[in-house]
This record gives structure tokens, sequence and C-alpha cells, in this order.
């Protein structure tokens, strides 16, 4: 697919002329390379929708600082599977599901979370670059791991995604009343008998398995766009239990297939689109608070006085 697809990407670049404007969206061959990209499309849809109801529990628990931790492994064990030839997303996830165990084991405590994380980020990045310093192979595979690829999406990769997502979907339903009980009060929840220890560690291996697959599309640097961003425009606007969920896994959605139809018509990586379109959807929704906010704020001002009236 990939070969298929890279002379249609240099024409379609080429049409438009080498202005900024053209790189960045020139439509030419648009539905012949459409259709060479189902795959991604397919893909950034389950992303989307996964990683915004995952996204939920992240930012309800305080751990946006720990999928950019996980990230960061995820990319080194990518990376040293791209250097020993061997299958990135299977490299990927061992990174990310030791991250994942070495934060859920002893980062308990917020405090101590964000110190092993601090800890990890460097290294996994340091990891990561060293292996891909060693690697002679494409360039482009190598800037992908960073910042993601449009055509990276083969069936085995798309397979592989579509799986993992079914386990983390299932995972989530089955710890769904335990999990969001621990997120919102996990001292309430200890006392009450929720286990809090395993269910912490349980989520956690989980989200490493969504990081790995994010890695893939969206590259390790800026996986935040699709598992935190869209969790936060959603809890700006809502604060029902069943409409933020439902809110952040459309905006997961718009954010990853938006990004990929988008990048589908330029040059560039697919990541910046990605992100543009996740931040563009925060932006509404913290206007949208504002509003909100204002319009309450005048009312209740106007009771104020009309009961000193």
């Amino acid at each position: 697919m990939t070969t298929a697809l890279a002379p249609l990407i240099l024409t379609a670049a080429a049409g438009g002329g080498d202005d900024l404007w053209s790189r960045m969206f020139s439509f030419a061959n648009y539905g012949e390379l459409l259709q060479l990209v189902q795959n991604s499309v397919i893909a950034g849809a389950v992303l989307g929708i996964v990683g915004g109801l995952i996204g939920v529990f992240v930012m309800q628990r305080d751990m946006a600082f720990a999928v950019h931790g996980i990230s960061e492994l995820s990319f080194a064990g990518a990376a040293a599977a791209l250097l020993l030839g061997v299958n990135v997303v299977a490299g990927s996830l061992v990174g990310s599901l030791i991250a994942a165990v070495i934060i859920g084991v002893l980062g308990s405590k917020a405090r101590d979370r964000n110190s092993i994380i601090g800890v990890l980020m460097p290294f996994g990045l340091g990891l990561g670059i060293l292996f891909l310093a060693l690697y002679q192979g494409r360039t482009a595979n190598k800037f992908g791991l960073l910042t993601g690829q449009i055509v990276s999406v083969d069936d085995p990769q798309l397979i592989w995604l579509i799986v993992i997502s079914i386990v983390v979907l299932l995972g989530l339903g089955i710890m769904w009343r335990p999990l969001s009980f621990d997120s919102l009060d996990a001292d309430v929840a200890s006392a009450r008998g929720v286990p809090t220890r395993a269910v912490s560690l349980t989520f956690m291996l989980l989200l490493g398995l969504m990081v790995a697959v994010s890695v893939q599309i969206i590259g390790a640097l800026l996986v935040l766009a699709l598992l935190v961003t869209p969790a936060a425009a959603a809890m700006r606007v809502s604060a029902s239990p069943i409409l933020v969920p439902i809110l952040s896994m459309l905006f997961g959605f718009v954010s990853a297939v938006g990004g990929i139809l988008l990048a589908l018509g330029g040059s560039l990586p697919i990541s910046p689109y990605i992100t543009t379109i996740s931040f563009a959807i925060y932006l509404v929704c913290r206007l949208i608070e504002a509003r909100r906010t204002k319009t309450r704020s005048f009312r209740s001002s106007g009771e104020t006085v009309a009961v000193a009236a």
C-alpha cells in the first residue's frame, strides 16, 4: 500500500505548487488517495472513539502526565523493534506495558507518580533516540514514530489496533463502576471495599495498550491530542457522567478522522492536522464554558439585587 501511495502523494503535493498553502491543502487525486488509506481512516475512527472514552478516566484521575510518560517508553519499544526488524506494534506494546506497570505499582500517590514519570520520560526518549540513530532504514520510519504517518497502517496493524481497542473497551466496561468510584474519590472507594490498587493497576495496563496503538497513528510526541484533549474539552461543557464520555468520544472521532482527511490533501505529517482540530474543539468548549459562567454570574447578581430591593 505504501509503495502505491507514495507517487500519488508526491503528485498531489507538486500539483499545488511549492507555496505553503498547497503543501497543507492540495487535493489533487484526492479520490484515489482516499481509496488507498481506508485502513488509516478506520484506525483513526477507532482510536478517536476508544481514546476519547479512556481519556475521561485519565482526566478524572489526573493522569495526563502519565500518558506522556507511557508514550515515551512506547516510542522506545517501537524504535527497538524497528532496529531489530520485528513487529513495531509489538515493540510499542512492550514498552507501553512496562511503563504502565512501573507507574501503576510505584506511583499509587500522585506525588510519587509524577516523580516516577519525570524519571521515565527522558530515559525512554533517550533510548528511542539511540535506537533510531542506530537504525539504517528509511528516514520516514524514524520520523513517523515521533509524529505519526498516514501510510503506516497496513492490514496486520489494523487488526492489531481493532483487537487491542476491543480489549480496552471490554476492560473498561467490566470495571466501569469501581473505576468511576475510584476515580472520583479513591479514599472513600477504598473504605467501601473497592480494591483500589488492583483497579488502578488494571487501568494503567489498559491505558498502556491504548497509548501503544495511538503511537502508530499520531506519534509518541503528540499522543495527548487523542487521549487527553477530547476529554478535557468535554468536561468544559458538561459534568454529566453520561454526556461527558459521549462528547469525548465524538470529539476524538472528529479530531482523528478529520485530521486524516485533511492530511491526505497535503504533504505534511498527519499529527499537525489532528492536534489543530483537537485544540480548536477545546477552545470552542472553553468559550462555551466562559459564556455559561458569565450568564450564571449575571443571573445571580440580578437575583441578589432583586432580593435586596
